[in-house]
């Protein structure tokens, strides 16, 4: 029996070399192809860069996303969610279902860059004429999952499950009155045929050097709801106010109201929260103290419990303020975008993944960001871990670029072959493990 035991444990050694033999030769490959890929990747970027496309509106760049897959020979699906591109490599051997996703849309802002490859387009924006440019890195993810997809398909009989490219459109919203962006895509079945198991995403970082990588395990960016409020109260003569009820002193109460909420309610010592009222509009002359005043802002929370705890606080204090003045409040709000929660299981398990490729100096846990990430609606189905991918220019410590949604938002092309390898690397040390 125990010789028996012996030769097991002996065999499964040996069996267990051999696999990490191949995922280095696997490693190997990745890192030599992505630096071969690497020109080509920036051709893409720029491409798209100087033709971006608006949320629901990416017609070219999802055509030449699906035009390069299929000379892949990978399995394309288009029109999901739209615009969206989907392609399904299979590889050589059974194994698990991996999901990877860039989102394709730009902006409506006017770009201020002084570059060759800087973006004129122009488009409508619902129902006004704007500009358009990629001022948040979208052209940046089109491109490096676009060069990850040529590194696996290469690689396609070694791989040891499925690879799902999902090309999303409408990251940053749909046109009013439409579906888009990731939760139609989950709702169009994104997830499905074949079922994924986990998925990856990155979004490039203009206040991050290049070569490094930053991540964070569980509440990573912020849910994003809007609010809006109507306030009603008694039209009359400004030279008058006791004759009416005045609703924009009663809004003004109820602004102040709504910033005691996190101050007073939230713990912030463990979650970061923000209320903020973005928009007020009421009246038609100085001298009329008007009827109707009309609020609408924006709510953010890293933690479901304290964005539930948000949306009752939002309601009563407004509503019992206005109460107090004589007057009405009617509360509405919308839940916009989930909290995008690092599955903290698969982010303890990957991130010696990034390390190997990064350098383990490279790689380090990042504050939490109140901005928002529809990444996250795929993360209410399945695990996934979404990290940030270096864009600033080495040396600068991203202290002189602008931030993203500016017209000065640039960045830097030297991190494309780190985004593709660490994409490349996790599908590969996932479905290894």
């Amino acid at each position: 029996m125990q010789k028996m035991f012996t030769l097991g444990v002996m065999i499964g050694l040996a069996s267990f070399s051999v696999q990490a033999q191949n995922a280095t030769a696997l490693k190997a490959k990745i890192a030599q192809k992505a630096e071969t890929l690497e020109a080509k990747v920036v051709t893409w970027r720029r491409d798209f860069h100087q033709n971006p496309e608006l949320g629901n509106r990416e017609f070219k760049t999802a055509e030449k996303v699906a035009n390069h897959l299929k000379s892949l020979g990978i399995e394309v699906k288009t029109g999901v969610g739209k615009t969206g591109v989907v392609g399904i490599l299979k590889g050589g051997k059974p194994g698990p279902v991996v999901a990877l996703r860039a989102d394709m849309d730009g902006l409506p802002v006017k770009e201020r860059v002084d570059i060759p490859f800087a973006s004129k387009a122009v488009g409508e924006y619902n129902g006004q004429p704007v500009s358009i440019m990629h001022a948040c890195g979208h052209d940046t993810h089109v491109a490096i999952l676009m060069g990850t997809a040529e590194i696996l398909a290469s690689m396609k009989n070694d791989l040891k499950g499925t690879v799902k490219f999902i090309f999303q459109p409408a990251e940053e919203g749909a046109p009013e009155g439409e579906e888009g962006g990731a939760a139609l895509m989950v709702k169009e079945g994104v997830l499905e045929n074949p079922k994924v198991d986990v998925i990856f995403g990155l979004h490039i970082n203009a206040q991050t050097e290049v070569g490094k990588i930053r991540y964070r395990p569980g509440g990573t960016m912020a849910s994003s709801d809007w609010f809006k409020i109507k306030v009603k109260g008694k039209q009359t003569h400004g030279a008058s106010p006791w004759q009416g009820t005045d609703p924009i002193v009663t809004a003004s109460q109820i602004v102040m109201g709504l910033q005691t909420i996190v101050s007073r309610n939230a713990p912030i010592n463990e979650s970061a929260a923000v209320v903020t009222v973005g928009q007020i509009t009421g009246g038609v002359r100085s001298n009329i103290i008007p009827e109707e005043v009309n609020m609408n802002g924006t709510i953010r929370a890293l933690d479901t419990s304290v964005q539930e705890m948000i949306h009752a606080r939002i309601a009563q204090v407004a509503t019992n303020i206005a109460q107090s003045a004589g007057a009405t409040a009617e509360v509405k709000i919308t839940r916009m975008c989930p909290i995008t929660y690092n599955d903290v299981a698969l982010t303890e398990k990957m991130i010696p993944t990034l390390e190997g490729v990064a350098g383990k100096d490279n790689v380090s846990i990042t504050a939490a960001a109140t901005g928002a990430e529809d990444f996250a609606f795929y993360q209410q189905k399945v695990p996934g871990l979404f990290f940030f991918l270096g864009g600033a220019a080495k040396g600068s410590q991203g202290k002189e670029t602008a931030p993203h949604h500016t017209p000065d938002f640039y960045i830097d092309e030297g991190g494309f072959v780190l985004g593709m390898k660490s994409m490349a690397s996790l599908v590969v040390d996932y479905l290894d493990k």
